[in-house]
This record gives structure tokens, C-alpha cells and sequence, in this order.
């Protein structure tokens, strides 16, 4: 029984880059385009959110495995493969951080607006919770982020359930003779390419949870087991309360006579009147805090998490490095990103479509890069159903990818 319970103790001691990148995860894949597909579609698209969760888990756990067997970062692992792999990481990755901090910054900027009694301009709260977060990295930086993020998850999870139980208790709000669109129509492809793209997660997240791995591992040895257990709770987890946001916008808004929004303000309210509708409306305001903490973690992880990608990349080139310079990267990128919400004039839903349809056209390459990298390494063996996994996978995901840019090009 003391063996037992020191194997459990020791696995949830190594628990942190897996939540850290649940963490990153749910936000705009979630609390957006989840939400809209079950509040537009009802069911029809249940499939489709289960699909892509499934086909993109291979190419999420080589970034753990790759380094929890060689101690390396998928960023390294990218440089050994040779300049042409390496180098287009970089030019993908930095466009991936610049656009998905612009992306998960401005909606939290929206949450925080419509919870707030007093009414601020979206872009200075952009600047307000941009300097927050800078404060909280620049001081804390990982072990803070760690334990800050296992409490985020935490309240996210039990107010989603307890949500989608009483709505399932209450039934569907649709009436009984409702019929939506249907989203199997040619113009419908740029919604399920971007629903994807973001589902779980970017795949470029990857980097990041290899680069937490490494700090965690910098701290506390962590077995082949221990890691895994750690990425599969952090990854079925996302997956789990991606179906959660997507029943709940089925079970609640799907069939009412209120257009959907999109992005922006409006969207936030809708979001925080889901809840308030199945909870009650007392849980309102406890909602609404816990709906913009997730969001500012998901804010705190992604720029903690490309500053750092961007910064091994630097160090890979050959630059001299300096004991600031993670913090330059950070700086960098927050910067960046707030040009880009100035850009699109805070335009919240142009800018997440936009972000999520980068993402799912370049989620090939990266899911490549990691399945090659792990085929290379002779230490790391899977079994049968894993590698056929990866394979259905790929070209689900090059098919798709291709379909999309074909039908833009016409």
C-alpha cells in the first residue's frame, strides 16, 4: 500500500507542464469556437471537435517523449534534423507567438470589460493586463505559473461540469422542431478549418510544454511514466472540456432567437449568460471571475511559453545569451502582439479567426517535425496502434490543409 501510494505521490508531484498546457489551450479553442459550434450547429459538429482531438495526441506526446528520453527541447531536437527544419520552425513559430498573444490577450481583455462595473476602453485594458502579466513572469517566472495554473484548471473544471450537469438536467433549449444550418456546406470550411485549428490547442504548443518539461526536470528527476502521466491528464483533460463548452452551447444557445456573436464584448456576455442560465443567476459574477482567470492563464502560459521557444531559438542561432535575455524575448513579444490587436483595431473575432486558421494550415509541418524527430530518436519505440495513429493523422490533417488553401485559391 506504501508502494501505491508513493507512485501516485510522485505522479502528482510531477504534474505541471501537462496543466500548463491545458492551461494555454483553453481559451479561444474553448470558450469560442467550442462554444459557437454547438450554439450554431447543435450536434452536427461533435464529431468533428472528437476526431481532431484524437488524430492531433500523437504529434502532442512526441514533444513530451522526445525530451523526457533525451533531455533535449523540441526546439534542439528541430536543429539536429538540419537548417531547413530548424529554420522553419522559427519563421512559424514567431508568427504563431506574435498572433496567438494578440489573440488570447484581447479576449481576455473583452472578459475583464464585461465584468467590470466601469466601463474601459478595450485597448487600454489590453495594456493594463499586458503589464500585469509582464509584472507576475518577470518576477515569478515558472514556479509560480506552475502552481497558479493547477488552481485556474481547477475552479474551470468543477463550474463547467456542475454547468453542463444542471443542463443536461434542464434539457435543450431548442424547440423540438428546430432545424439549424448545416455546416457541410462549401462556405462552412473556413469555420471547421478554424475550429481546428485551435483544438486542443496549437500544435506548436508542443515547443512549449518541452521547454516547461525541461525546466520541471531542472528542479525534480521525472520518469518516462511520471511525464506521460502528467501529459495525458493535461491533454485528455482539454479534450474533455472541449466537449463540455460544446455541449454547453448546444444544450443552451443552440436555437434561440439571439444571433450568435462572434467576438468581441457581446460575445462575453453570452458566454457568462450560459452559465448564469443553467447555474443561476447568482453564480453570475463567480463565473464571470473564473471565465476571465482561465483566460488570464491562458495569457499568462502562451507568453510565458513562446518567449521561451523564441529564446532557445535564439540561443540555437549562435547569439551570446545574457541572464535577461528570456526577459527580452518576453518584452519583445507582448510588444508585438499589442501592435497586432492596434492593427485590427480590437477587432476580437477577425483576429481569432484569423489566428485559428494559421494554425490549422501549419499544423501539418509541425506535426511532421515531431513525428520525424521521435522516428529518429532509436531510444523511443511505439507500438503498432500509436504509429498507425500518427499516420491517419497526417493525412487528415495534409488533406484537410490542402482542400482549404485549394478552395481560398479559387
Amino acid at each position: 500500500m506504501r508502494s501505491v501510494v508513493s507512485n501516485w505521490q510522485t505522479r502528482l508531484n510531477a504534474l505541471g507542464p501537462g496543466i500548463l498546457m491545458a492551461t494555454a489551450a483553453i481559451g479561444g479553442s474553448h470558450l469560442v469556437a467550442s462554444t459557437q459550434a454547438g450554439a450554431i450547429f447543435g450536434w452536427q459538429l461533435f464529431w468533428l471537435i472528437l476526431v481532431v482531438n484524437v488524430l492531433k495526441y500523437p504529434f502532442f506526446r512526441f514533444g513530451m517523449e522526445y525530451t523526457l528520453a533525451t533531455k533535449n527541447s523540441l526546439v534542439e531536437g528541430y536543429k539536429s534534423k538540419g537548417p531547413f527544419y530548424f529554420y522553419s520552425f522559427i519563421v512559424l513559430n514567431v508568427v504563431a507567438a506574435i498572433v496567438n498573444t494578440a489573440g488570447v490577450l484581447l479576449l481576455t481583455a473583452s472578459l475583464l470589460h464585461y465584468a467590470l462595473p466601469i466601463t474601459i476602453e478595450i485597448t487600454l485594458l489590453c495594456w493594463i493586463l499586458l503589464g500585469v502579466c509582464l509584472t507576475i513572469l518577470l518576477l515569478g517566472h515558472f514556479k509560480a505559473l506552475d502552481n497558479v495554473a493547477k488552481g485556474i484548471m481547477g475552479l474551470l473544471t468543477l463550474a463547467t461540469l456542475i454547468a453542463l450537469a444542471i443542463a443536461f438536467s434542464n434539457g435543450p433549449m431548442a424547440p423540438a422542431d428546430y432545424v439549424g444550418p448545416s455546416p457541410y456546406e462549401l462556405a462552412m470550411l473556413s469555420f471547421m478549418v478554424a475550429l481546428m485549428g485551435w483544438m486542443p490547442a496549437p500544435i506548436e504548443i508542443s515547443a512549449l510544454s518541452s521547454l516547461w518539461l525541461k525546466e520541471k526536470q531542472a528542479q525534480q528527476i521525472i520518469s518516462k511514466r511520471e511525464g506521460l502521466f502528467d501529459f495525458n491528464v493535461g491533454y485528455w483533460l482539454t479534450a474533455g472540456l472541449a466537449l463540455v463548452f460544446f455541449s454547453l452551447g448546444v444544450l443552451v444557445q443552440y436555437g434561440q432567437s439571439s444571433n450568435i456573436e462572434l467576438g468581441g464584448v457581446a460575445f462575453a456576455k453570452q458566454l457568462i449568460d450560459m452559465y448564469a442560465l443553467t447555474i443561476g443567476e447568482w453564480a453570475r459574477p463567480l463565473v464571470s471571475a473564473i471565465a476571465f482567470l482561465c483566460m488570464f492563464g491562458t495569457t499568462l502560459t502562451v507568453l510565458d511559453g513562446y518567449a521561451r521557444t523564441l529564446n532557445e531559438s535564439h540561443k540555437l542561432l549562435g547569439f551570446k545569451q545574457s541572464k535577461h535575455s528570456l526577459n527580452t524575448w518576453l518584452i519583445l513579444q507582448a510588444l508585438a502582439g499589442m501592435a497586432v490587436i492596434l492593427f485590427f483595431e480590437s477587432a476580437l473575432g477577425p483576429m481569432l479567426t484569423f489566428a485559428m486558421t494559421l494554425s490549422f494550415v501549419t499544423t501539418p509541418i509541425f506535426a511532421w517535425l515531431n513525428f520525424s524527430l521521435v522516428r529518429s530518436e532509436p531510444s523511443i519505440k511505439h507500438g503498432v496502434l500509436l504509429k498507425s495513429l500518427s499516420w491517419i493523422g497526417l493525412l487528415y490533417l495534409v488533406g484537410f490543409s490542402v482542400a482549404f488553401v485549394v478552395w481560398m485559391m479559387m
